[in-house]
């Protein structure tokens, strides 16, 4: 078999065989085919689409490329979080130890940042030692002891998405449903989880940017999870605008820590109790969503979120002290406000743009191999909906460079001040 072949069949329209499909996995993984024809590959993909067939068949060889954890010694039901990213979308980050604080087990394999949107790893690693590479008798071991974890890929898990993922940030082909798909399901699926909510997210600042095409995704994750007997259900929401306030790591940390003292911005706090909620009745520690939401709001308010918070850093090297201290994260030499040029209501504030700023600044990567500067960013005064006077501070920019004249450029031209402004719908859908 030749990749030129494979590649010619998606080229076309065609469907993947089992075998070819397989050929290409195996051989990326192993690093018998280039990186060129690799995108090649996906680039088709991304054009063409795959069948359920094909994108099965994809997310398992992933899957099968490496190891699998096996958590089935770890008491109670094993329940876990995934995102299809956005801008300012550090959910997971309080998610996991306010639910692991009512005794429910999270062992949660996340990402690094693709394209415009920020990747929950980079964001932890804002804090000082904080490891998310993790072997797994210490993955185990955290789980037992601290009740949650947020990593890597363990180990072995996943290696043809490991490289997968890295290609895709760079070839422009992350916002295709079967490659998105097969690469959250082959590492939750490895990970060892009974139960998965899927965030997906729809709008300008999504990879996914109509309803309809974040429904067939959060159709294809939920089928693909029950196909191999996962209890899985996805929540769609939104992304027209960033998720918080804090767009970049070190600032996203600490709106994290906030959301855990009981101080965070409204929308971020609704997505983390929603989708902790459905957490912690499929973990079977509630009956009612009503009773789910009640329970992890006490945890909030009582500091059991947050001392757990403090735990898992600290289990995972990281130092504890950064929930009291932010000034121990990086810190930006530098803090612009942009300012209304007229006064009104702010209408739009495209997130995929706000997100892209904070790349710019050095705080995502435009190429896999870019190092990140952890202290950049965006902190938002003001999002749709809000009124705003000439003059006043709509956000500020958080920089390491002086000049930011290709920043303020790009975010004065992606937001827009109107007399009234729509609404905008945080929860779209609800797929079980």
């Amino acid at each position: 078999m030749r990749m030129v072949d494979v590649i010619d069949t998606k080229r076309n329209g065609g469907a993947l065989s089992p075998e070819q499909i397989d050929y290409f996995v195996t051989g990326y993984t192993n690093g018998e085919i280039p990186d060129y024809q690799a995108s090649a590959l996906l680039m088709a993909i991304w054009f063409n689409g795959m069948n359920a067939e094909e994108t099965q068949r994809l997310t398992m060889d992933m899957l099968h490329s490496g190891d699998q954890l096996d958590l089935s010694d770890i008491p109670g039901i094993k329940v876990d979080k995934h995102s299809t990213g956005g801008v300012g979308d550090k959910v997971s980050i309080p998610l996991a130890p306010l639910v692991a604080s009512l005794g429910i087990v999270v062992p949660m394999i996340s990402g690094r940042g693709l394209g415009h949107t920020g990747g929950t790893l980079d964001k932890l690693e804002a804090i000082p030692g904080f490891q998310v590479e993790i072997e797994e008798d210490a993955f185990k071991k955290q789980l037992r002891e601290v009740g949650c974890i947020i990593a890597g890929a363990t180990g072995n898990i996943a290696p043809a998405d490991k490289k997968i993922y890295a290609l895709r940030d760079v070839t422009d082909t992350v916002s295709s449903i079967p490659l998105i798909a097969g690469s959250i399901m082959s590492k939750k699926i490895a990970s060892g989880t009974d139960a998965l909510v899927m965030d997906v997210k729809t709008g300008a600042g999504a990879f996914m940017k109509t309803d309809e095409e974040a429904e067939e995704l959060a159709r294809t994750l939920v089928e693909i999870g029950k196909g191999v007997g996962m209890n899985a259900m996805a929540v769609i929401s939104d992304m027209n605008q960033p998720l918080g306030k804090a767009i970049g790591n070190a600032l996203e940390i600490q709106e994290s820590i906030e959301v855990l003292k009981g101080k965070g911005p409204e929308d971020l706090v609704n997505l983390v109790l929603t989708i902790g909620s459905q957490m912690v009745v499929m973990a079977k520690k509630a009956d009612s969503l009503e009773e789910a939401r009640t329970m992890l709001q006490a945890n909030i308010d009582n500091g059991k979120a947050l001392e757990t918070f403090r735990k898992m850093i600290e289990a995972q090297g990281g130092n504890g002290d950064v929930v009291d201290d932010y000034t121990l994260m990086p810190q930006a030499k530098y803090k612009i406000a942009f300012t209304a040029p007229s006064s009104g209501v702010i209408s739009r504030m495209k997130a995929d743009e706000m997100g892209i700023a904070s790349m710019m600044l050095g705080g995502g990567r435009a190429a896999k191999d870019d190092e990140l500067d952890y202290a950049v960013g965006l902190m938002l005064d003001k999002k749709v909906g809000d009124r705003v006077e000439e003059g006043e501070s709509i956000l500020t920019i958080y920089s390491d460079r002086e000049n930011v004249d290709d920043i303020v450029k790009l975010i004065g031209d992606n937001i827009t001040i109107s007399e009234e402004a729509e609404p905008i719908k945080l929860i779209h859908q609800v797929i079980m």
